[in-house]
């Protein structure tokens, strides 16, 4: 028996309502749905749309300045950055999808959220992504990480927007369920920015780009519901995408925006249809009706329930002036698109659809939106770690050795392999490459940029959710700082398990306290974002990862700074405090074996006054060279900026009052390594002490390897074989 054929409120459970939901649907409408209202409505009260058990938690977000014209609520986030622009952007999440079909879920991630950004009437400038993986040796990692780094580049390669930064992270939480976040930026003109908002009554509402047919139906819905052992089967609700389409989708929707013929726009992304019409009336608080036999389609027999819920990509719904129909319909046949006038506006405050003139769905519009289900689940916190302190923990190898280890394996071994698959040099305006603490993109035209970042450390999180949550934010905050940026605003993509699960939802509660505590302290406001939950199979649920991309601005390309080493006898100087946090760090993990203790503590009025003036330092054109300390700690970093700028460096003896391993690889935050002249580092170190900021001299820029650890000297070929041959190994291109 098909589900068509079932009673409704059996019907309504397969498609994710609850018994519960299914009653309020009913009330709401006073009679049972057809099958396309039932449709409709599970699509919207999906997770993926309505956001039921993650709206109470997101309230706390910080959401405004003065440099922040659009925040949550529509297609992107937008922010103000001078001389008549703005910056604008979001993340959003493809981790079902790119599960089951890697090179398409992952492509059609990266167009979605190209066309949330263009939607605002922004040009895309830059892409990137943040891709959690299961273990290396899992029988599914090494398919995964193909198909997904090749859809990425694939659909961004061929639309012509670089790829520029983002993080590839291998954990075996994350064996049966992978994530893929993908993020854009854009410049649009700052008084030229489109929303989604319905205006008029009686004013056309037209369907744009490419045609309709069944692929993706039930997208919204299968992202909303954990795994089993049958994902595979899921297989027909992924998308399937079209660079070249979206292509010319970009420039005709870019070059009607030149002209005053839209009164609003949105994408067609999860749910399709359903949610770009909904969304569009309810935010305007109209009604909507439209004719779904005059929507374009590529296959025969189509259904109201298949056009309403088919997520078929490169498409947009628009709302335009009376009258501009024909000078719409020009552009978009000019670009050889679809387009079609399929409905209007009305005063009723309904989603109305008809076929053939007759009437298949007549809903209320605020139930399916604002008035949706919002569910304040039961939590519990994550219960307290130990501080596990270095003295506690006996190395098992030493230290030349445990870097070496660290640097060729598979938690910080070079990601050129991806990141050469990503063409990042289109446009001609990337100015840091991947590779560096964020990728730096200039303002065509100018000696200005935008600084970019992608970063979350999963192990905090699952270690203390509140401190992992507000450091992914530091984390970010510190990568913009140390390329010379000042950070402005962020984009999250909040990937969790099984929000029904307290323990989960305790998760989720304790990441977004932390990360509002984090973007309020460090005056760095959240302006969009994503939630993605129930990723988990056989009920095991995925570590707490709540993505953060992070945008600041650098005013003066002159100043800015990059991680490599430039001049031998330059001291390298440390900025912050070590203390020998091991707990939950890299090196105890990899090199241990052991994933016990707390997180390193973070003291958000520390990160801000050692931001602050590092980057004071940068603007002063005073370093030559700055890195930001995080995964891997003090050692690693060192080796980062020797492996960048092929120099090596003579290390200072390590402190006695802490264990070596204490001081090279703990995670103390809030710190950063510099180079300057020895005069100018001299001067640092007094200024940083003058101001209660911690600074020393910890080795000097010199010779062909690392000089000073245990044992024989580490050579920077050594080093490089190890770091740049992990990755060809697992891919098997060394085969």
């Amino acid at each position: 028996m098909t589900r068509f054929n079932m009673p409704m409120a059996q019907v309504a459970r397969e498609l994710g309502l609850s018994a519960d939901e299914y009653r309020v649907l009913v009330d709401a409408i006073g009679r049972e749905p057809t099958m396309t209202e039932l449709g409709v409505a599970s699509a919207m009260w999906s997770e993926h749309c309505s956001y039921k058990s993650s709206r109470v938690w997101l309230r706390q977000f910080p959401t405004q300045a003065p440099w922040v014209i659009q925040g949550p609520g529509e297609n992107a986030g937008v922010i103000a950055i001078g001389d008549g622009l703005a910056a604008v952007f979001k993340m959003e999440s493809h981790n079902h999808p790119s599960y089951i079909e890697p090179y398409q879920g992952a492509a059609t991630g990266v167009g979605g959220i190209l066309r949330d950004v263009f939607t605002m009437g922004a040009r895309p400038i830059a892409n990137l992504n943040a891709l959690h993986f299961g273990a290396p040796d899992h029988p599914k990692s090494r398919h995964l990480v193909a198909g997904v780094v090749a859809g990425i580049g694939g659909y961004g390669n061929c639309i012509g927007v670089p790829t520029v930064g983002g993080l590839t992270v291998f954990d075996g939480g994350y064996d049966d369920n992978i994530l893929v976040n993908a993020m854009t930026v854009g410049l649009a003109r700052a008084d030229r920015i489109f929303t989604s908002a319905a205006a008029g009554i009686g004013n056309p509402v037209v369907y744009v780009g490419a045609k309709t047919g069944r692929d993706g139906i039930h997208g919204a819905t299968m992202a909303s519901a954990a795994f089993d052992d049958q994902a595979a089967a899921k297989r027909p609700t992924v998308q399937v995408g079209d660079p070249f389409t979206e292509k010319l989708l970009l420039e005709a929707c870019l070059e009607l925006m030149a002209t005053d013929a839209i009164i609003s726009i949105q994408d067609m992304g999860a749910a399709g249809l359903t949610s770009s019409s909904v969304e569009m009336a309810s935010k305007g608080n109209v009604g909507i009706e439209l004719e779904l036999d005059r929507v374009p389609m590529r296959e025969t027999g189509m259904n109201a329930y298949e056009i309403m819920l088919s997520e078929s990509q490169e498409r947009m719904l628009m709302v335009l002036r009376p009258g501009a129909e024909d000078r719409a319909r020009a552009i978009f046949d000019k670009w050889d698109l679809d387009f079609a006038v399929i409905g209007r506006i009305t005063g009723t405050g309904r989603l109305v659809l008809r076929v053939a003139g007759e009437t298949v769905a007549d809903l209320p519009l605020a139930p399916l939106a604002d008035a949706a289900p919002v569910y304040r689940r039961p939590w519990v916190a994550t219960p307290p770690r130990a501080i596990l302190a270095a003295e506690d923990v006996v190395a098992p190898v030493g230290d030349g050795e445990a870097l070496v280890r660290l640097m060729g394996g598979a938690h910080l071994a070079s990601r050129r392999w991806v990141w050469e698959q990503y063409d990042h040099m289109v446009m001609a305006d990337t100015v840091q490459r991947p590779g560096g603490d964020a990728a730096v993109v200039r303002i065509h035209g100018t000696g200005r940029a935008l600084a970019l970042t992608a970063d979350v450390t999963p192990r905090y999180c699952l270690a203390d959710p509140y401190v992992g949550g507000a450091q992914a934010v530091a984390e970010a905050w510190r990568n913009l700082t140390a390329v010379g940026a000042q950070p402005l605003a962020i984009t999250d993509c909040m990937n969790f398990g099984n929000p029904e699960r307290p323990e989960v939802m305790g998760q989720f509660a304790g990441c977004v306290e932390g990360m509002a505590a984090a973007c309020e302290a460090l005056r760095f406001p959240v302006v969009s974002g994503n939630v993605s939950l129930y990723n988990e199979t056989n009920g095991v649920s995925i570590p707490p990862t709540p993505t953060v991309g992070g945008v600041g601005l650098i005013d003066d390309l002159d100043a800015m700074a990059i991680i490599a080493f430039k001049r031998a006898g330059e001291p390298v100087v440390l900025i912050g405090a070590t203390r020998g946090h091991v707990g939950a760090t890299l090196w105890l993990g990899a090199i241990c074996a052991r994933d016990d203790g707390a997180p390193p503590a973070l003291d958000l009025a520390v990160e801000l006054r050692h931001g602050d003036f590092v980057r004071g330092l940068i603007r002063g054109r005073r370093v030559s060279a700055c890195h930001d300390l995080s995964d891997g700690g003090l050692l690693v970093g060192i080796a980062e900026m020797a492996l960048a700028g092929d120099l090596g460096v003579a290390l200072a003896p390590a402190p006695e009052d802490l264990p070596s391993h204490g001081w090279w690889f703990a995670e103390d935050q809030s710190r950063y390594l510099v180079t300057a002249t020895p005069g100018e580092a001299k001067a640092i170190v007094a200024e940083a002490e003058n101001q209660g900021i911690p600074a020393c001299v910890v080795g000097t820029v010199g010779g062909d390897a690392l000089t000073g650890l245990d044992g024989e000297p580490i050579s920077l070929k050594s080093l490089r074989n190890a770091h740049e041959g992990w990755f060809p190994a697992l891919m098997g291109e060394n085969d």
